[in-house]
């Protein structure tokens, strides 16, 4: 046991935990904690940094695809085509709420894997139906639980746009920590949380918040668009975008298709070239910090494993794990905790992989039932957490007239509904296939 509490990578993990439930800014935590492990490791301070600096570019791929459709959703923005889209959604959906739902929560998909704007797509689009929302009672836990399903299932189960990047960060930190696997095989294992996930979306709107639930029609301001007619350059922009998921499947590469996408946008001007630096910093300010995360927890990553404490941790944490599912739920938890303190389950990847992988591996679980849990793990907490954009997203529309509390209506039935749903998942899924 003293083994455990002195291990540096427990320390630091921790520590990590602690920083962020008490709200310390992610980038800033991540950075203390890879001190203190690496000194706990009796690493020296500046041997610490370079090994911090150097492991940062682990994820330079993903950071860079980060702000690259950063920019791609604000340039979607800047055409005009979510107002049009938003209108049109008023006119055909009339007395459907489920519809409405359902629509939100396929447009929220799409932008994860068609058109991967990710959230900025939300604070547009769906205030100016607050108003229908409220007209047919529309309980919006119902449609926050929606928007998170679409924003959350299909990176973990799809491989394109963000899944691409979710799937990729799997299996290229699986295989840092010693287990071979390509990146076109990890879909083939997640699907299994994708299931829980739908059933989680389902009870959600058809059960938990089926009934009712009136909201007063207060003033919102919105963007006002007055022809639903598509231009030139809406076109343009949806070409751009078929045209950013092709280049990213035939190549594999997401941040040139993003590359491809904004050069059609501007090379056909789609958007004048003397907004391209506006539209570039307001991409920054939409994905930098996502991405910044992303790269700081490579650099942590990377300090844990110079601490050379995976090994005992393993040592002596496994005579804990009396079974496969005791040990399975142990990682579980864990994962929850510090995605839960995070807010990113793209940055939790490299901190789980580097603890996760070598006690499976110690504890024969085979490579699909690695897959299942580090995504699990990785993804638990990101619905739920006060600080993901999983959360942060539906708020931000959905609170448009200041009558949806991001706390109690969004984080609350996101963190039960599909939490729950990917623990109880994962854990079938390692009870049949080990």
């Amino acid at each position: 046991m003293i083994s455990i509490v002195t291990n540096p990578i427990v320390i630091a993990v921790v520590l990590l935990c602690i920083l962020c439930v008490c709200r310390i800014n992610v980038l800033l935590a991540l950075i203390v904690c890879s001190v203190v492990g690496g000194a706990a490791g009796h690493i020296n301070l500046s041997e610490v940094m370079n090994i911090f600096i150097h492991g940062m570019g682990d994820n330079s791929e993903t950071a860079l695809s980060y702000i690259l459709l950063g920019a791609f959703a604000a340039s979607m923005t800047h055409t005009g085509l979510a107002p049009i889209l938003s209108m049109k959604i008023s006119n055909a959906i009339k007395s459907k709420k489920y519809l409405l739902i359902f629509i939100l929560t396929g447009i929220a998909i799409l932008s994860q894997n068609l058109i991967p704007v990710h959230i900025a797509f939300i604070p547009i689009l769906v205030p100016p139906l607050l108003i229908i929302m409220n007209k047919l009672q529309i309980d919006r836990r119902a449609v926050a639980c929606g928007l998170a399903f679409g924003l959350k299932a299909p990176y973990i189960v799809i491989p394109a746009g963000f899944g691409l990047i979710f799937q990729g960060l799997i299996a290229d930190n699986m295989v840092q920590n010693g287990i071979e696997i390509a990146k076109s095989d990890i879909w083939k294992s997640v699907w299994v949380l994708g299931v829980g996930m739908l059933a989680g979306f389902l009870i959600a709107i058809f059960i938990s918040y089926a009934k009712p639930r009136q909201y007063k029609n207060l003033e919102i301001k919105t963007t006002e668009t007055q022809s639903l007619t598509l231009h030139r350059s809406h076109y343009i922009t949806l070409i751009a975008a078929g045209l950013t998921l092709i280049v990213q499947l035939w190549t594999g590469s997401l941040p040139l298709g993003a590359l491809v996408g904004l050069s059609v946008i501007f090379g056909l001007r789609a958007i004048d070239h003397d907004k391209m630096d506006k539209l570039i910093n307001e991409g920054v300010g939409l994905m930098g910090y996502v991405a910044f995360v992303m790269l700081v927890a490579a650099g942590f990553a990377a300090v844990m494993k110079a601490t050379g404490g995976i090994d005992t941790l393993v040592t002596s944490i496994t005579p804990y794990m009396t079974n496969k599912i005791i040990a399975a739920a142990l990682m579980l938890f864990v994962g929850l905790f510090i995605t839960m303190g995070i807010g990113t389950s793209f940055g939790t990847i490299p901190i789980l992989a580097v603890l996760y992988v070598p006690i499976c591996t110690k504890l024969g679980f085979s490579v699909p039932a690695i897959v299942i849990l580090l995504a699990a793990a990785a993804a638990l907490g990101d619905a739920g957490s006060p600080a993901s954009d999983t959360t942060l997203g539906p708020t931000a529309g959905l609170n448009a007239d200041g009558q949806h509390n991001h706390i109690w209506d969004t984080c609350i039935p996101t963190f039960l509904h599909y939490n729950i749903a990917l623990i109880l998942s994962a854990l079938i899924a390692v009870y049949f296939i080990g």
